[in-house]
């Protein structure tokens, strides 16, 4: 599979819908893939994930058709070096607020000449020295880099962040705004929606994707009207937690409870 075709989609100013992934079960991300889904988030920030788990979700999302990316848990390098090494199609690094952090960030996922990233061809990402050859180019093309910018320090210095070279995503966070701006969880606020909505032109204008988090279909559209191109719609436990409460709900109805 070529592994830069999520990367040519948003490019091409396509939108591209994913999920988060808590629940560490190669079984169940197959299954998440299965749908259709374009991408799936490997959260090791919020989630229990190790890398050697990690590993094994990223095969499972790459059996079936979905893009594997991992969110490390912080902006260092041996975090983001691992996530690569194991086979993460990109990384995604949460609370980017300066323009500096936004360098490390592609410091830490590039190789020369475009970063510092640590070199060995002998890894799963480097197709265990067989692509030895080639290894430093592929993965300079064919890696993602996406960075959260999460809070009122971050939105403030996005125009510095923006003229990063190297970043492909910038996903705006609103629970983490809406936290910032002294509403915590209130997403659908009308300063955050406005935040969001002129933040998101802001990177268009850099030729950057936007992404950001929809908790529900309405979310969703809401989204997509202010310009996001990069969704990740829910998280996998709320999803199921969701979906079966509602199948409880309706058993009980249909009962005459």
């Amino acid at each position: 599979m070529d592994k830069n075709y999520l990367k040519k989609r948003l490019k091409n100013g396509e939108i591209v819908i994913g999920t988060w992934n808590i629940i560490p079960s190669p079984t169940l991300v197959e299954a998440i893939g299965s749908s259709g889904l374009d991408f799936i988030v490997i959260d090791a920030e919020h989630g229990p994930t190790d890398m050697e788990t990690a590993e094994n979700l990223i095969r499972a999302a790459e059996v079936a058709g979905m893009a594997p990316i991992i969110r490390v848990s912080d902006n260092e390098s041996h975090l983001i070096l691992r996530a690569l090494d194991i086979g993460a199609y990109g990384v995604q690094v949460p609370h980017v607020s300066t323009k500096r952090e936004a360098e490390l960030v592609v410091e830490y996922s590039k190789y020369f000449p475009q970063g510092k990233r640590g070199l060995s061809p002998f890894t799963r990402a480097g197709k265990f020295g067989i692509n030895a050859s080639n290894h430093t180019v592929s993965s300079n093309e064919n890696t993602m880099v996406i960075i959260n910018v999460e809070g009122i320090e971050g939105i403030k210095n996005l125009k510095d962040i923006t003229t990063v070279l190297g970043i492909d995503v910038i996903f705006i966070g609103p629970y983490d705004l809406s936290q910032s701006l002294g509403k915590p969880g209130d997403v659908t606020d009308s300063e955050v929606i406005n935040l969001i909505k002129s933040n998101v032109a802001l990177v268009k204008e850099r030729n950057l994707a936007c992404g950001s988090f929809a908790k529900d279909m309405k979310y969703l559209e809401i989204l997509i009207d202010c310009g996001v191109q990069y969704i990740t719609y829910m998280v996998d436990s709320a999803v199921i937690c969701h979906t079966y409460r509602d199948i409880k709900d309706s058993f009980i109805k249909i009962k005459g409870e």
